[in-house]
């Protein structure tokens, strides 16, 4: 048995919605293969196995595969070590990613900075108004896997605010294993690089996600919100007989 602690990541102002995280503090314990079982029973658009709480080294996992960098659980992730240790982490360490990644906290938000080049290659399809896009209907991934692109990783995004950076999105990510997902910070990074500014993303049914370019360093961007936390759940590890 372990604990599994559970965060809403980029949470309205009034800590409503946002997308969840669990995340397993001991991870040193969990096997590979048990990672990935849990990360797809949970569902969650991530899963974070934390092997060393001191230094923040991680694993990341989607209920499909492994991904080595993504925004939500690294915000969250940054939140809960602040909490539990008593002092904001400089860095997180996902183990599949040469260099750390930098975190702060910003007016009260949590924040991460890395490439955009080390998430998932998201496709980003502009609709004319934030009204399209809330219309969108995605397929039932239960029924059959979706051939059209558009629902297999693709962040769908219109002006609501253009010259005051407010973007409405949604973002459809069948070859992760998720239908949509409510909140997606590396999708929301490329594209603040893409249109080359800082926006504020009012993301699925109304999480908020702040994303900027790092003009300094192209390729880099940063992405932070708030963090609410849900609490623990016991999870159990899996008999080695019944990892695949």
């Amino acid at each position: 048995m372990t604990d599994l602690h559970v965060l809403n990541v980029f949470t309205d102002e009034q800590g409503r919605l946002g997308n969840p995280v669990g995340v397993v503090l001991d991870g040193a314990s969990w096997p590979e293969a048990a990672r990935q079982e849990l990360a797809t029973r949970l569902g969650y658009s991530e899963t974070v196995f934390i092997d060393d709480v001191e230094q923040a080294s991680l694993q990341l996992f989607t209920p499909a595969c492994e991904v080595r960098f993504a925004g939500h659980p690294l915000v969250g992730v940054s939140f809960l070590l602040a909490r539990l240790t008593g002092r904001q982490p400089d860095v997180l360490r996902p183990i599949r990613l040469t260099d750390p990644v930098p975190t702060f906290t910003e007016q009260g938000a949590t924040w991460v900075r890395g490439s955009v080049a080390d998430g998932p290659a998201w496709r980003h399809e502009q609709l004319d108004t934030p009204a399209q896009v809330q219309a969108l209907d995605p397929p039932d991934l239960a029924a059959e896997p979706p051939s059209d692109e558009r629902w297999r990783r693709t962040q769908c995004w219109a002006w609501q605010d253009k010259p005051a950076g407010r973007v409405r999105a949604r973002v459809f990510a069948a070859d992760f294993g998720v239908l949509e997902d409510e909140a997606c910070g590396t999708a929301s990074m490329l594209l603040a690089t893409r249109v080359g500014r800082a926006i504020t993303v009012l993301h699925g049914r109304g999480s908020v996600i702040n994303a900027r370019p790092v003009p300094a360093h192209p390729g880099l961007a940063e992405v932070g919100g708030e963090v609410a936390d849900l609490g623990t759940r016991v999870v159990q590890l899996p008999a080695v007989s019944e990892i695949p």
